[in-house]
Parts: C-alpha cells; sequence; structure tokens
C-alpha cells in the first residue's frame, strides 16, 4: 500500500530493542510450521510477518520445520511449504527442521532430570488429566512424581532404547501442580512413538512435545523475536521456564492475533477431512483457502502480500471477510490482467449483409491501464459469431441496451450492428439471431455518426477455440461455518463450482500460459489450469469483475 502507516505493535517492539542494544541490534525471526499439510491463508499472514520484519529492519528469517510428531508428516508437505514461501515471494536464510536438534533437546532432558525438574511417569494419559486437577482445584502428585534421580535417568535412556511400548511412560517436567496456568502442571516432555520418521527413519522412539521442542529450537538458533498466535498465550511462561531452567539463549515470544476469514475454515483438520472425504479435488483444489489452491485459481503472490498487509498485525481476534482478499485480486488483476474475448453461454449471431467468405482483422488492447499503450493484438472477424445468450431477448424491457429485434448494440472493437429477426428450434428455443452491420461504424474510424449505450463480445465462429471454464464460488454458504450448529461439512455451497464444458474462445487465448491472468471481457478474471494441455484448454474464474456476494 502506498499511504503512510503507523507501527504496528511488533514492529514498535522491535524499534525499541534495536534502540536499546538487545541482541546487537540483531533480528532473527522463524517461520515453523508443522509439515501435516499444506499452508493457507492464515499462515500466509505469518510469513508476511515474520519474513517483512525481518526484512524491514535487515534481519533474517529462518524457516524451520516442526517435524515433531512422525505419525503425520510428510516429505509432500515438507516440499509443499518450500514452493509456498518462495511463490509468496520470500528467501529463508536457513532450511532447519526440530529433527535436527533431536540429540541436543533430548540432553537438555536429561539436564532437567539431573537438576531434579523431571521424572518419568507411568501414569496413562487419563490418570495424567485428572491428577493435573480443574482450573479451580490445584493438582495432585503421584507416586512417579517421588522417583529418584538416578531411576529417572535409567527409564528415560530405556525409552529411548525402544524397551517400552507407545503410551507406557512419558517424561514429565516437575514444576508446580498448583499454578493457575495449567500448562506448567507438570507439562509433558516426551513420550514413547514407534514410527517411522520422514528425516531420522527409526533412529528415534521417543518424541518431545511441541512446548518443549519450539523454545529449545529458537534458543539453539538464538531468534530474537519468536512470534506465535494468540492461542500461545498460555504457553509463553513454559517456554520461559524451560529456557531459563537450561540456560540457553532468551529468546522470547511475542503473540499476535492469527486470520479468521468468512466463508472458509482454517484448520488443517477440517481441511484434511475436506480433502480424504471427496468434497474437492485435493489440497490445492482452488476453492480451498490453501496457498496451492489459491495459486492455482489465480491469485498472484502480490495480491496475497497486499491483503496480509491490509489486515494488518492485532492483539485481538477478528473475522476478515473475503471480499477483502477477493479486492485484492481484482485491483491487481485489473493492472496486469490481459484483457480476452470469451463466450460461456453460446447463441449464434449471423450477419446477414457481411460476405460469407470474408475475414476482417480487428485491432484491440490487451489492457487499457497499461500507461502509453501495450501493443495490442488482433484478432478475426467474420459474418458468424458467437456472443452470449443473455445478450439477446426476444421481448426485451425498456432499458436493455444490448439486442432485441430493432435494437443496435456495439461488438467490441468492431461494428455497430442491428437485430432484424431471429430463429427458433422446434422446442421453441432461440438458436440464431440474424442481424445487419453498420459498414462505416467500425471501431476507430466510425464516420456513422450513431451512438449506442451498449457493447458486447463475440468471437467469430470459424476462428473460435474451445475450453472448458470452472466458474469457482465461495466453498461455503455461511460465513462461519466452524461455529454453526452441526458438522461443518454441512454447510458447504453446493454451487461451489460450475463447468461449462465448451466455451468459445479468441484465438489469441490458445497461447494462454500458466501463472497468468486473463481477464474475460464482462465476465471475470480467470487463469489456465494446471491440467490444461494443448487439446483441451480448462480456465479457472479467479474471481469475478464485481462482488456478486454484497449482501445476498
Amino acid at each position: 500500500m502506498s499511504e503512510e502507516r503507523s507501527l504496528n505493535f511488533l514492529e514498535e517492539i522491535v524499534e525499541e530493542d534495536i534502540r536499546n542494544g538487545k541482541n546487537g541490534g540483531r533480528v532473527l525471526t522463524r517461520f515453523p510450521p508443522e509439515p501435516n499439510g499444506y499452508l493457507h491463508i492464515g499462515h500466509a499472514k505469518s510469513i508476511c510477518l515474520n519474513f517483512g520484519l525481518a526484512l524491514k529492519y535487515n534481519g533474517q528469517t529462518n524457516l524451520r520445520f516442526d517435524d515433531t510428531n512422525p505419525a503425520k508428516e510428510e516429505v509432500e508437505y515438507v516440499d509443499s511449504i518450500k514452493t509456498d514461501v518462495k511463490w509468496l515471494g520470500f528467501e529463508w536464510a536457513n532450511e532447519l527442521y526440530a529433527s535436527d536438534y533431536f540429540d541436543r533437546i533430548y540432553n537438555f532432558a536429561v539436564t532437567l532430570i539431573k537438576k531434579g525438574l523431571a521424572y518419568v511417569d507411568d501414569s496413562s494419559p487419563e490418570e495424567i488429566s485428572a491428577q493435573k486437577g480443574t482450573p479451580t482445584e490445584p493438582g495432585t502428585p503421584n507416586a512417579y512424581r517421588s522417583r529418584t534421580i538416578e531411576e529417572n535417568l535409567l527409564l528415560f535412556e530405556e525409552m529411548k532404547a525402544g524397551k517400552y511400548p507407545d503410551g507406557a511412560k512419558v517424561l514429565r517436567a516437575k514444576i508446580d501442580l498448583a499454578s493457575p496456568n495449567m500448562h506448567l502442571r507438570d507439562p509433558l516432555m516426551y513420550r514413547i512413538k514407534h514410527t517411522h520418521h520422514h528425516r531420522t527413519g527409526n533412529d528415534w522412539c521417543i518424541y518431545p512435545m511441541y512446548d518443549f521442542a519450539h523454545g529449545e529450537s529458537d534458543a539453539i538458533e538464538e531468534i530474537t523475536h519468536s512470534i506465535c498466535t494468540l492461542e500461545f498465550i498460555p504457553h509463553r511462561p513454559l517456554y520461559e521456564w524451560f529456557i531459563e531452567q537450561l540456560e540457553l539463549f532468551p529468546s522470547k515470544q511475542y503473540e499476535f492475533a492469527r486470520l479468521n476469514m468468512t466463508y472458509t475454515v482454517m484448520s488443517k483438520r477440517k481441511l484434511l477431512q475436506l480433502v480424504e472425504e471427496g468434497h474437492v479435488e485435493d489440497w490445492d483444489d482452488p476453492r480451498m483457502p490453501t496457498i496451492s489452491g489459491l495459486r492455482r485459481r489465480g491469485y498472484t503472490p502480490h495480491s496475497i502480500r497486499e491483503f496480509c498487509e491490509r489486515i494488518g498485525v492485532a492483539k485481538r481476534e477478528n473475522m476478515i471477510d473475503v471480499s477483502l482478499l477477493e479486492f485484492c485480486i481484482r485491483e491487481d488483476l485489473n493492472k496486469t490482467a490481459w484483457r480476452r474475448m470469451a463466450v460461456l453461454d453460446p447463441i449464434k449471431l449471423v450477419l446477414t449483409d457481411y460476405p460469407a467468405d470474408k475475414t476482417e482483422i480487428m485491432f484491440g488492447e490487451n489492457n487499457p491501464e497499461v500507461e502509453g499503450g501495450d501493443g495490442g493484438r488482433e484478432f478475426p472477424f467474420s459474418n458468424e459469431l458467437w456472443i452470449e445468450r443473455e445478450d439477446f431477448m426476444e421481448e426485451p424491457p425498456k432499458k436493455f441496451f444490448r439486442l432485441g429485434v430493432g435494437l443496435m448494440v456495439r461488438l467490441k472493437n468492431a461494428y455497430i450492428v442491428k437485430c432484424e429477426s431471429f430463429v427458433k428450434d422446434a422446442n421453441g428455443n432461440v438458436t440464431e439471431i440474424h442481424c445487419t452491420h453498420i459498414a462505416n461504424s467500425k471501431s476507430g474510424g466510425d464516420t456513422s455518426g450513431i451512438n449506442v449505450k451498449g457493447t458486447i463480445h463475440w468471437v467469430s465462429v470459424p476462428h473460435a477455440k474451445t475450453a472448458e471454464v470452472r466458474l469457482y464460488d465461495r466453498l461455503f454458504q455461511v460465513e462461519d461455518p466452524s461455529n454453526e450448529d452441526g458438522d461443518f461439512k454441512d454447510y458447504l455451497n453446493p454451487n461451489s463450482l460450475h463447468v461449462i464444458k465448451t466455451a468459445y474462445i479468441e484465438p489469441e487465448l490458445a497461447k494462454a500460459e500458466l501463472g497468468v491472468g486473463y481477464q474475460f471481457m464482462r465476465k471475470g478474471y480467470f487463469t489456465l489450469d494446471k491440467h490444461s494441455t494443448a487439446d483441451k484448454l480448462v480456465f479457472n474464474r479467479t474471481v469475478t469483475l464485481k462482488d456478486g456476494w454484497v449482501k445476498k
């Protein structure tokens, strides 16, 4: 955004730290995704924030994968995350993994055991939960809490060696069972999981919990500003306790409001459900809020970065209307998308006074928003044209400025035509519109003196190419599906995808390239789909020209 804005609260913190010479004025942030799914627009906000802060203050950002839960993690997700971060326009200083530190984190746990601050517990998850008490009642210690340091060291080593099955034992921190913060009531540090890890293979059968691995990883990397979402506020005292007890680099955690957006869900678990149950094609279905889905739909990195800039950084949760995201992509594509003509619901227009064997080359701009012109493009014109069915009415009302018998309209970049008659089939459906053209009304050299109020797009029948066009809409039909009664999937929009098997497009669109935005004049913004081939072109609608959901 061009206008000046005030600093957000995180920028104020960073600037004060730099002024005070904290960490030598150094800024190092990190983006720490768990590779258990594809990134979504909420992660884009975190990416823009972490990388943006570092860039603004001449710092760096690490990309660190929180791969401490091997049962749900895959290399596919690691690769997709790296692709998405790069596509958004960011480069990380170091590619790191929590698994890089498994030996060190294990030794940190041993250190805490030796200090009498961690113990091995044989209780079941249900027993541990009950022993933790409630927010109004303190927890109760069990017999395992008083195990000796020597016994705990031996048991923990045996856990690592694979002596016990999954769930038989856990390692817990010994903090305060009466703490008002439930996260400090002897939290779990390690659990047993005999599961293959995508990087360490079968080297480990115990894995650190997020709360134990995260702060230590930050400290190892000497992260100066560890930025999390608001739900991690109650985790912060534990984050600080581990770092203090282990006498590590004092990384600091700061929290901001996560992105909540209307007409979608942001939970990876729910998005995975949509994929696995076949409600969408895959993680990159253009209706999904994933970065890969938005990319396939035709969103640009600039539009997503602009959206993240506009919503800002807050300390309180709020719901952002998806129409702001749609506004950002419209604004971007209006300046960059090539204008092309495509007829999605065709009806034939025949010029009865234009030679059947004649082809004329017309000229039009690629994008009128480009200053100084853009070279333009040529496209063929003949006596048979495809136009949109909605541009003709048998009995047009008074202020219908398109075609009906006796009405005139401008064909975009071509002639003014007058409707003389129409033809119906046996079922009463209009199949052809017969028109005459005004010979001296050609665009760019019109001397007819005739003014018409309507202009419509068209494609020459003998020169038209065909394409499948997918009209995507919002995935859900209510603003907050997660907050409604029943299953969130009950609120899926049954009209979120409409497929037009055969649309007619101008010849230039046969040269369309992946990742490029096109405006189908009067219809919306579109992009070529990844499954498109030379024999079968497929276009996805990115967004309509105007917001059709305003107070529906």
